[in-house]
């Protein structure tokens, strides 16, 4: 789903709204509604987390998490 931005809606606007289920993210100007994953994504994405931490977390040089915003050149991403 798409949620059509006003003109003077911009990136920190979209920082102020509440969290939604699933998760939006802003892109382009656009508010983008990811599609909620499927029980096979699902798996893969706590596999790959865990497999990434558990060579990673030890040395502290990195951590995996299945959803954290990042924001970053004009984009915020779920």
């Amino acid at each position: 789903m798409t949620i059509a931005p006003s003109q003077s809606f911009i990136l920190a606007e979209f920082l102020q709204l509440p969290e939604t289920e699933p998760a939006s993210e802003f892109i382009a100007g656009q508010v983008i509604q990811k599609p909620m994953p499927q029980g096979k994504h699902s798996r893969l994405r706590l596999k790959l987390c865990e497999a990434i931490n558990r060579v990673t977390e030890e040395q502290q040089i990195a951590l995996a998490f299945p959803e954290l915003r990042c924001t970053f050149g004009g984009r915020s991403l779920a």
